[in-house]
């Protein structure tokens, strides 16, 4: 199938124009209506489900993307997260009651679920549909107007988005920003109502201190070094199996992909071993005839990975070849890696796997916590001890043991860093919540009055001790023990029984209040 090799930017002056029209179309109000958002869930499904032949074609123009890895790590989760908020969307965006308090239930306290207003998407190039159309559906579920900004290293995939979205979403409210550097400089000129980018840290940066400039909320999903943790009483083969899997898919380019291991010395040969049996396994005629294997996405990802790879003091055991004609490089794995070796400077967002060695448990955990927190963390052991004194000394976007990746697409878990590894979080309800502003709401009854009358000027001694008797709950003893029941649970009480039944008298009102609290009085 022929796929848009030649990716069109959009041009510069009409990037001010397109926010005009998106803010001119979320001031009309149609995004808060939820049959529209559904309507809108609804046409960018099948936005996907439409084209799946060209999305295959494009990932594979773009990344060299097997076909099962496309629909496995990206084109289904584009589906599964529109059709996921097309059936939640009533639920996520009812208002909802505040946690009940006898104090403030006359007041009617409530939380709305209302959209931020026009937000910037800005996705990366590893997984160019998912991480934009994943996001995507919980900022329309979420009822706001949304310019997405696909990278400009997938001429294909950020063409074919380009051509579509138009096409199934209502232009008005939802639009398309091709290019490179210039055209996202003049979108992060803007005044956006919340703005999630997924990437590099460097540009991370930039675009949290363009955020910064206009108090603008801001995501960031920005990777790092993920570590596994190697107990060498764990079944070694399956390890390398699952390792290899989630480290050598899309040739390596993903930022929750395992970048380096962390094994005792003694183990590192043994665990080799085991990771060679499954190479072979996964390409027996060698990844460069495969169909099964990715490629670097450019040219100058190309030259960094295999600059990172040329200068490393480690010792290849596996793979290690190359050609920058073809932006090939095999899976490779790399022993006896040191900290401060080459492959260990940055992430490598690549197909090379470092082994270093250490001495034990406890040096593991001290280098992991002496650098950045990374977005995901591994471990690889069926003993609880192991894994309990992994994840507890330790910080991570996410902490998993005994897969990688798999996380990401689990229903109903946040995908979010912390730290350098990033802010925020998204895939599922956690995108509709990233794009829903949380408007608290009271509406209180005039008769509420007779029970803070003394809230009001001119203020005196006896007024004082009348509202602290309602202001201040009952605390503890020293030694932790509950204290008896206090005069703020009667006063709540009342104006529950109040609000209930509906008695406005204030004479009546008061009058209970007094009655009430001298029998409270009499307890405490």
């Amino acid at each position: 199938m022929s796929v848009t090799t030649k990716l069109e930017y959009t041009p510069l002056a009409e990037i001010p124009t397109i926010h005009a029209a998106l803010k001119a179309g979320f001031n009309s109000g149609k995004t808060r209506d939820i049959a529209f958002r559904k309507k809108q869930l609804l046409g960018l499904a099948y936005m996907v489900k439409d084209n799946i032949p060209r999305f295959e074609a494009a990932l594979a123009h773009d990344l060299g993307r097997p076909q099962l890895e496309s629909h496995l790590m990206e084109i289904s989760l584009c589906v599964k997260d529109a059709i996921d908020a097309y059936h939640n969307v009533d639920k996520w965006a009812k208002t909802e009651k505040a946690p009940f308090t006898l104090n403030f239930v006359a007041l009617k306290p409530t939380i709305r679920k209302e959209p931020k207003g026009v937000v910037l998407i800005i996705s990366p190039f590893n997984y160019p549909a998912w991480l934009c159309l994943g996001p995507l559906a919980g900022a329309i579920a979420a009822g706001n107007a949304v310019v997405i900004k696909p990278s400009e290293n997938t001429h294909a995939t950020s063409s074919l988005l380009a051509e579509l979205v138009p096409k199934y979403l209502d232009r008005s409210v939802f639009r398309v920003v091709n290019g490179g550097i210039p055209e996202t400089t003049s979108l992060l000129e803007l005044q956006w109502d919340h703005i999630l980018y997924t990437g590099n840290g460097t540009v991370g940066k930039i675009v949290a201190t363009a955020a910064a400039k206009h108090l603008t909320p801001t995501t960031l999903e920005l990777g790092g070094k993920c570590p596994v943790f190697i107990d060498p009483k764990y079944d070694l083969h399956l390890a390398a199996r699952r390792i290899a899997w989630g480290k050598f898919a899309n040739s390596g380019q993903t930022c929750v992909a395992p970048d380096y291991i962390l094994v005792p010395v003694e183990a590192q040969d043994k665990f080799i071993a085991a990771f060679a049996d499954v190479y072979k396994e996964f390409y027996p005629d060698g990844a460069a005839k495969s169909d099964s294997y990715s490629r670097i996405i450019s040219e100058g990802h190309w030259n960094r990975i295999n600059g990172l790879l040329t200068k490393t003091k480690g010792q290849v055991v596996l793979g290690g070849d190359t050609d920058g004609s073809q932006k090939f490089i095999a899976p490779t794995v790399v022993k006896n890696v040191k900290a401060d070796d080459s492959l260990m400077s940055q992430e490598i967002f690549g197909p090379v796997l470092p082994i270093v060695p250490v001495a034990s448990l406890d040096d593991a955990i001290a280098y992991v916590r002496g650098n950045d927190h990374p977005l995901a963390l591994y471990v690889f052991t069926n003993d609880a001890d192991f894994k309990k004194k992994v994840f507890e000394s330790t910080q991570s976007g996410a902490a998993v043991a005994n897969e990688v990746l798999m996380h990401t697409a689990v229903d109903g878990l946040p995908f979010g860093g912390t730290g350098p590894s990033g802010y925020g979080y998204h895939t599922g309800k956690y995108s509709f919540d990233t794009f829903t502003h949380l408007r608290s709401s009271l509406d209180t009854p005039g008769w509420f009055d007779v029970l803070l009358r003394n809230r009001y000027p001119p203020y005196t001694s006896k007024k004082l001790n009348t509202l602290n008797r309602i202001l201040y709950p009952s605390i503890p003893s020293r030694d932790g023990k509950e204290s008896h029941w206090g005069r703020w649970i009667i006063s709540g009480l009342v104006i529950s029984l109040f609000a209930a039944y509906g008695l406005k008298n204030p004479t009546t009102i008061q009058n209970t209040l007094t009655y009430l609290q001298n029998i409270v009085l009499r307890q405490n």
